[in-house]
């Protein structure tokens, strides 16, 4: 079978789909994110914290990785990474970015752009101390991006960072950093089995000062 044949025999949402009614939705974007990914949870869908990071090079040139959402709150959408990696180095120029979550299990995906700021030191080296032995010891061995010659050396790296996160679990990793993007819109897409999609999009309203939203329905 060739792939693009293969690619056509697979199919989404083979599952009954929730309802979703734009004009209940709430006045801001988070309650109904927030809302959105607990419900996932409770569908089934592994690992709805995830999310995609959509970053811009400094010649302009996009790049996308998975990583884990840390929070998200009225500051705005929280996740973590070291200043030194290449999304670290990528939001240092261009501080702004785009997150996609997607959720198969329920038909939901909820598309996040805004600018980005460190959260600085403290919260930094606190959401590092908030996880688990295997982040601080990941976090310890650093050099994210890097090239690596041989696997042996992460293996060695790893081992002795391990050691230090078991004896010394608070031990700081300086380039560790937290980092808060700003929601400037907040894009929630419903599938619909007859493609009629629900897409509704909460916009920063303009304006000095303002801290309202608008919200608009987009055409599928």
């Amino acid at each position: 079978m060739e792939f693009s044949e293969f690619l056509h025999t697979l199919r989404v949402w083979d599952v009954p789909l929730p309802h979703f009614d734009p004009d209940a939705a709430p006045v801001s974007p988070l309650p109904l994110f927030q809302e959105w990914l607990m419900h996932a949870a409770g569908a089934g869908q592994p690992e709805p914290h995830t999310m995609s990071l959509a970053t811009v090079d400094a010649q302009g040139r996009p790049d996308v990785r998975t990583l884990m959402l840390h929070d998200a709150d009225t500051d705005g959408w929280h996740f973590a990474t070291h200043a030194t990696s290449a999304k670290g180095r990528q939001l240092a120029t261009h501080p702004c970015a785009a997150l996609g979550f997607y959720w198969p299990k329920v038909g939901r995906q909820v598309r996040v752009r805004g600018s980005v700021t460190p959260a600085g030191e403290a919260a930094s080296q606190a959401d590092l101390h908030a996880r688990s032995t295997g982040a601080l010891a990941a976090a310890l061995v650093g050099r994210m991006s890097e090239v690596l010659p041989e696997y042996g050396e992460l293996e060695q790296a790893s081992e002795e960072a391990w050691a230090r996160a078991t004896a010394a679990p608070a031990t700081a990793a300086p380039s560790w950093t937290r980092y808060v993007l700003t929601p400037e819109s907040v894009e929630f897409f419903q599938g619909e089995a007859r493609r009629r999609h629900v897409r509704l999009r909460y916009r920063r309203e303009a304006g000095p000062g303002s801290t309202g939203w608008v919200r608009e329905l987009l055409w599928p």
